[in-house]
């Protein structure tokens, strides 16, 4: 693809994303910084705006009210019909590029669906294409997946996917500005705000920074960990053991290799209603190993204080742990 239809293609994925009800501060940080980064972005989102916005005498093919899930907003079924209306009114004009990729006759078969998963929860979603994602803790995602397409857009917290193989049609992960191409393998991928993080189980994946050009990509394997930043990514190679404690989450656990007990908090606190508090900086950094069940507080801080001597405090909803 060349770099101007990936920039056409970008900038239509920002305004769908913006116009979705779900839509978040975070990502309107997103949205901006990848405005600023040139002027070729800022014309191409321009352009597929005013598109939308000529679109939206459309509005009156109406909502579906049986979409209506636990009080959200409804789906708009009108969003993909109202943008291809509008991209036959710029032919002639050389508007986007992307129409035939997004809008010919099988991609209307694409379907589109948000899943999300409480504090503690977590959840298997099968996906049309015969792929599988499993949502761990406080996980945001949406999929668009049909015979022309496989998309999907982790805004917060971390999936496992099981990619099935279809020669020719990549699966790609939107996490941040962070890219994931596959065609077929297992891997995860975490976002915390603007560090994206990537296990590969099995097969290899492509990490991407957002602009698209393998200048700024990086492949790796089986047993690899990606970690992300903007555009700097590293990469550590060949810990099978790494990638297995960073999927444990799967069976309902945390395992850890002599991490220092704030990190081990922090991951304990993505499970857990009741908050785990390290009040010294001392017993902060003490280094913990072994495998404990996420959703057990109190097995895991019993163990804390018959191991290492901490004090524990319990109130309400939150637990303080410090040196006696």
């Amino acid at each position: 693809m060349r770099r101007q239809e990936a920039i056409e293609d970008r900038a239509l994925d920002w305004l769908i994303r913006r116009n979705a009800p779900d839509w978040t501060e975070d990502e309107q940080v997103d949205l901006d910084a990848w405005l600023e980064e040139s002027m070729a972005h800022k014309a191409a989102f321009w352009r597929a705006d005013h598109l939308w916005q000529q679109a939206d005498r459309i509005r009156s093919l109406g909502i579906d009210h049986d979409d209506r899930v636990d009080g959200r907003e409804p789906r708009r079924k009108w969003w993909p019909a109202a943008i291809a209306a509008s991209l036959v009114a710029a032919v002639g004009i050389g508007g986007l590029s992307v129409a035939p990729k997004f809008f010919d006759q099988p991609a209307l078969q694409v379907q589109q669906a948000r899943f999300d998963t409480p504090i503690g929860g977590r959840r298997v979603v099968p996906l049309v294409d015969g792929s599988k994602v499993e949502l761990n803790t406080q996980t945001v995602l949406r999929t668009a997946v049909g015979k022309s397409k496989r998309e999907v857009w982790l805004d917060s917290g971390e999936a496992f996917f099981e990619v099935a193989h279809h020669d020719g049609e990549p699966f790609v992960v939107h996490a941040g500005r962070q890219t994931i191409t596959v065609l077929g393998t297992k891997f995860s991928v975490r976002r915390d705000k603007d560090r994206v993080t990537v296990n590969v189980l099995e097969g290899r994946v492509r990490v991407d920074d957002g602009e698209g050009t393998m200048a700024h990509a990086a492949i790796i394997t089986a047993g690899d960990t990606a970690i992300s930043r903007g555009t700097s990514t590293l990469i550590a190679a060949r810990s099978e053991e790494r990638v297995a404690d960073a999927l444990a989450w799967r069976d309902g656990m945390l395992s850890f290799d002599q991490a220092p007990l704030t990190d081990v908090v922090a991951e304990f606190n993505r499970y857990n209603r009741t908050r785990l508090v390290v009040t010294d900086a001392a017993a902060g950094q003490i280094p913990i190993g072994g495998s404990f069940q996420a959703s057990s507080v109190d097995s895991f801080t019993r163990l804390l204080r018959d191991a290492y001597g901490l004090r524990i405090e319990r109130d309400d909803d939150s637990v303080k742990i410090s040196s006696q």
